[in-house]
């Protein structure tokens, strides 16, 4: 359907009316009575009509557009296409046919066999490839920034080109304000617009590090964004630091991007991040130097710092002739300089580019892949961030301060910085810590996410994986020192993943300036509210708090891995079947569970004691009270059997505290005393029915109680209620089991949770 054309011709219609026509009414002034019109009125598709909407109008529709719109899982269908063959290259001969739907937002194949869906969103396409024709039909390759490949065999060239025009607009729009998360709606009210905006403030960042103090202060010039565009407002220099020193310093770095504090250790030792100096072969500018030798000073511990300029010294040289370049040792005092040899962003996308290669050979053998993946240098470009990083980390570590810039300071500059604080403080190895560093150095600091992700159209000489090496490195970390990290591999793709998909607003624009301008807080969610809503998905169950201060990274070339998890994660068949991390934090949440049920039952038990203990002291009153004012002969056996009784009474309450009949007052019949002492134990058999003892074995379970397959990148996930499996659109839920202690919203299925809404209901 041609929207334009419909538009257009719509109005035309509307022109030919009178003034006081109905199409010109109000749709405020319709009447409960008129939205459904009785039979015979007019209906469009079987739908019912409003009488305000012209005959002409609805004929003119139905003339044009015969076809009634097609709707999927709520999403207005574009383009529907049958008996389209999904090609797995692991599996040619055997391909999957289904139905391709095209949406404004996604792109979705059907298997109605298997019932197994894959959702591409249009964000996420790198690239769209229409192959040459073949005998089976027109095939569509697309390749995706999360590092799934795909090729679609269309059987009519027509309906493949319209599906390969129809992604050329949509997957990388003109302008920045046509992004998805502008659009973006959740399924369902999870969590409000304003969640997870609030959750870092660069203030409270320094506030945790001490800083303002004796040496570091708050510098106000940059309020209005006026001394440096791409700095936050709210920037941290040296106290001795004047305003000419600033000002200077800033006209003297590239883009503006003056030395600026981004850590302080808890040993004074400080790590500032800048952009190259515009020194050419010759300039020098006094107040630029006046300002490191101010950093230097705020540390006490030594009479010198290191400069570490993260690129390699010939790329530095050849920028020297553009006007840039790197500060000359002559001019510097009591400074070392060192060249630490991280490529640049186009070496970095080429070898991101033969990686993929390797990954998808047709026939890899191991040799092959072996040889692609060292011809690409990408695990030799990691381990050069990461032996940059750990220079970094070690310096502060031993109290020397670091200064660090690459070029324009927001790439390579970004990467070591947060790697370096990563080794260092074991608050930012945290989900919240990690969170905080993200928006610190990566989103207030500046980074060029638009061009560097491709989220617009724009240079293709400007793309480059720099926060995936980032996240890369992390989990290069993570692999090494799994307990020190408290979240997991799961946590890692996702954030790689929204970082594409442009879903949420957390990562739209390059700097601070540019999300305020573009109302980002207002108009769209926050990746970080949306996660807050899946933390236990999160959570590294080996994870052990307060164990190191700091960790160093393994720099062995064995050490340095191929990450499988993401360059590889959409290809079937080398996957384990259940990662043990997902096992591992399955038997946690287990345990945990049962648990809490048990710590519940200690405390019912507890109270069903102190209910017998009542009832028992009023049965031995009542039978005091009965053998003092009994006169009858047969006192004497009434007296024996008291006796008897209050002997056995005084036994068992001279007993220790651990006998199997004792109570706190022994007691046996308070069960029938009063209405509200009898209800409780009536809520017993529900609280003992809420929790699930038994957990399903994720062994063997392969689909969903949906028809869904699980794979390796479909999480299973157990219902605390009933025990069974179910997929993440089935068990959506989160509810206060009665047989809890905690009272926490735990996951459960939707008809656990449909009984526990009746069981509320029902009186």
């Amino acid at each position: 359907m041609d929207f334009t054309r419909f538009m257009n011709k719509f109005n035309e219609i509307e022109r030919q009316l009178s003034p006081t026509s109905a199409l010109r009414l109000s749709f405020d002034n319709i009447s409960p009575e008129t939205e459904e019109p009785p039979d015979g009125n007019k209906r469009l598709w079987g739908v019912p009509v409003p009488p305000f909407v012209s005959d002409k109008v609805v004929s003119w529709i139905e003339e044009e557009f015969n076809e009634a719109p097609v709707f999927y899982n709520g999403n207005t269908v574009l383009k529907k296409v049958e008996n389209v063959r999904m090609i797995d290259r692991y599996n040619t001969k055997n391909p999957t046919v289904g139905t391709l739907y095209l949406t404004a937002t996604h792109l979705i194949f059907v298997e109605p066999d298997s019932n197994k869906e894959t959702w591409i969103l249009h964000m996420h396409v790198a690239s769209i490839e229409k192959l040459p024709l073949s005998t089976t039909g027109s095939p569509l390759l697309i390749r995706c920034k999360t590092f799934l490949s795909v090729t679609f065999v269309i059987p009519k060239d027509s309906e493949c080109h319209d599906v390969y025009t129809s992604l050329l607009k949509l997957f990388q729009p003109v302008s920045i304000n046509k992004l998805y998360c502008f659009n973006y709606q959740p399924a369902k009210d999870d969590f409000p617009k304003n969640a997870g905006w609030d959750f870092f403030k660069l203030e409270a960042e320094f506030k945790h590090m001490l800083v303002p103090n004796e040496n570091w202060t708050l510098c106000s010039m940059n309020e209005k964004y006026e001394l440096c565009d791409t700095y936050p407002r709210q920037i941290y220099v040296p106290k001795e630091a004047t305003t000419l020193m600033l000002i200077s310093s800033s006209r003297f770095r590239s883009k503006g991007r003056l030395p600026a504090l981004t850590y302080l250790h808890n040993n004074k030792a400080s790590i500032c991040r800048c952009s190259q100096p515009l020194s050419g072969f010759s300039a020098r500018c006094l107040e630029d130097e006046q300002m490191l030798e101010a950093i230097r000073k705020t540390n006490p511990n030594t009479d010198y710092m290191y400069v570490v300029d993260t690129r390699p010294r010939i790329n530095a040289m050849a920028n020297r002739a553009a006007g840039k370049g790197y500060e000359n040792e002559a001019f510097y005092e009591n400074i070392k300089f060192h060249f630490l040899g991280i490529e640049n962003i186009h070496v970095q996308r080429a070898s991101l580019q033969k990686v993929l290669e390797a990954c998808e050979q047709k026939s890899p053998t191991m040799s092959a892949f072996l040889n692609a993946l060292e011809s690409s240098g990408w695990l030799k470009h990691i381990r050069s961030i990461l032996d940059t990083s750990s220079f970094i980390a070690n310096a502060v570590d031993k109290g020397v301060s670091v200064v660090v810039h690459c070029s324009d300071g927001w790439d390579r500059t970004a990467q070591v910085c947060s790697l370096a604080q990563l080794m260092l403080n074991p608050y930012y190895r945290t989900i919240k810590g990690f969170q905080a560093l993200i928006e610190k150095d990566w989103l207030a600091f500046g980074h060029k996410f638009s061009e560097r992700c491709g989220h617009i159209q724009t240079d293709a000489r400007e793309v480059s994986p720099i926060f995936t090496q980032f996240l890369d490195c992390t989990w290069q970390l993570m692999s090494q020192r799994s307990e020190s990290f408290e979240f997991n591999e799961r946590f890692l793709l996702i954030l790689h993943d929204h970082v594409h998909s442009c879903q949420f607003g957390t990562f739209v624009g390059n700097c601070e300036k540019d999300r305020l301008d573009l109302k980002l807080a207002e108009r769209t969610f926050s990746l970080w509210g949306f996660m807050a809503n899946h933390l236990n998905e999160y959570i590294n169950p080996l994870y052990k708090p307060n164990v190191d201060e700091s960790i160093k990274a393994n720099l062995a070339p064995q050490c340095i891995k191929f990450w499988r998890g993401m360059y590889s994660r959409f290809e079937s068949g080398i996957h384990p079947r259940e990662p043990l991390g997902d096992l591992l934090l399955d038997s946690k949440e287990h345990c945990n569970s049962l648990e809490d049920h048990v710590q519940h039952l200690t405390k019912r038990i507890a109270s069903f004691k102190n209910y017998i203990s009542k009832s028992a002291k009023k049965l031995q009153d009542a039978t005091s009270n009965t053998a003092k004012v009994s006169k009858e002969p047969a006192s004497a056996e009434i007296n024996d059997n008291k006796y008897n009784y209050d002997k056995k009474l005084s036994e068992l309450s001279a007993a220790d505290d651990d006998h199997p009949l004792k109570a706190s007052n022994m007691s046996f019949a308070s069960l029938s005393l009063n209405a509200e002492q009898a209800s409780a134990p009536q809520t017993l058999p529900e609280e003992i029915n809420s929790v699930a003892v038994d957990w399903k074995p994720m062994r063997n379970v392969t689909t969903c109680s949906c028809s869904t397959p699980f794979d390796q990148f479909t999480k299973k996930t157990h219902c605390w209620r009933c025990g069974d499996i179910f997929c993440e659109r089935c068990i959506d839920k989160n509810v206060a089991l009665p047989g809890h202690d905690s009272g926490k919203a735990v996951p459960v299925c939707r008809g656990c949770f449909r009984q526990m809404q009746m069981q509320k209901q029902s009186p």
